[in-house]
C-alpha cells in the first residue's frame, strides 16, 4: 500500500508538470476545441504518453484503496472507503484515456468541424462530467472516510485532509465559472498530494500496531 500511493503521486505530480510543459495543460481546455486540437497535434507522443501517465497513476489508487481499507480499523468509514476509493481512480480513468484513444483519431479527422463537435461532446462528458466531477467528489470522499476510519489521526495529518479534500471538491465548481474554483482545485491537489505521501510514510503510526504489523 505504502509504494503504491508514494509511486501513484509522485507519478501523477510528474505527469502534470509534463502537461503542462508540452500541451499547456490544464490552462490550454479553456481554449475553443479547435485549439485545443492544434496543441495537442504539435506535440502528440509526448501528450499522449503523459496522459496514459497520468492515467495510470490515477488507477494506481484502485489496489491502493483495497490495500488501506483492509488495513483500517474495521467499521462503516473503513468498509466505504475501499469501493469509493475504487470509483474515483476509475472515473479519473475513464476520463484520461480519451486523451491518447479518442483525441489523435479526431486531430486527423477528415472533417475539421465534426472533429471539433465530437470534441467537444467527449471532454464535456468524459472529461468534465466524469472524469473531473465525480473524480473530484470521489477522491474527496475516500479522504474523507479514510480519517474518519483512523483511530486517532494527529491534527496537523487531519486539518490537511479535510483541507485539501474541500479544494479538490471545488473543482466541481469551475464548470460554472465561480471565481477562484480552478486555483483552488489546484492548491487541493497538491495539498492532498502532500497528504497522501503523509499517509504512506506514517502508516505504521498511524493504523493500530496489529493491522500493520500483520500486513
Amino acid at each position: 500500500m505504502r509504494w503504491t500511493l508514494i509511486v501513484a503521486v509522485v507519478a501523477a505530480n510528474l505527469a502534470f508538470i509534463g502537461l503542462s510543459a508540452a500541451f499547456g495543460y490544464p490552462g490550454v481546455l479553456a481554449e475553443p476545441p479547435g485549439r485545443i486540437l492544434a496543441a495537442f497535434a504539435a506535440h502528440q507522443g509526448a501528450v499522449s504518453a503523459w496522459f496514459l501517465v497520468l492515467a495510470v497513476s490515477a488507477l494506481a489508487l484502485v489496489p491502493g484503496a483495497v490495500l488501506l481499507g483492509r488495513l483500517l480499523p474495521p467499521g462503516p468509514a473503513a468498509s466505504l472507503s475501499a469501493p469509493v476509493g475504487v470509483l474515483a481512480g476509475l472515473v479519473q480513468v475513464l476520463g484520461l484515456l480519451r486523451w491518447p484513444y479518442a483525441v489523435p483519431a479526431l486531430v486527423h479527422a477528415p472533417d475539421p468541424r465534426a472533429a471539433e463537435t465530437t470534441f467537444a461532446a467527449l471532454h464535456g462528458y468524459l472529461g468534465t462530467g466524469v472524469g473531473e466531477t465525480l473524480g473530484y467528489l470521489l477522491t474527496a470522499a475516500w479522504t474523507v472516510l479514510v480519517l474518519a476510519a483512523l483511530p486517532r489521526p494527529p491534527r496537523w495529518f487531519a486539518t490537511l485532509g479535510i483541507g485539501s479534500a474541500l479544494a479538490v471538491a471545488a473543482g466541481v465548481l469551475a464548470p460554472l465559472a465561480v471565481p477562484g474554483a480552478d486555483l483552488a482545485n489546484f492548491a487541493g491537489y497538491v495539498a492532498w498530494s502532500a497528504w497522501v505521501v503523509a499517509l504512506a510514510a506514517l502508516r505504521d503510526r498511524l493504523l493500530p500496531p496489529a493491522a500493520a504489523v500483520s500486513r
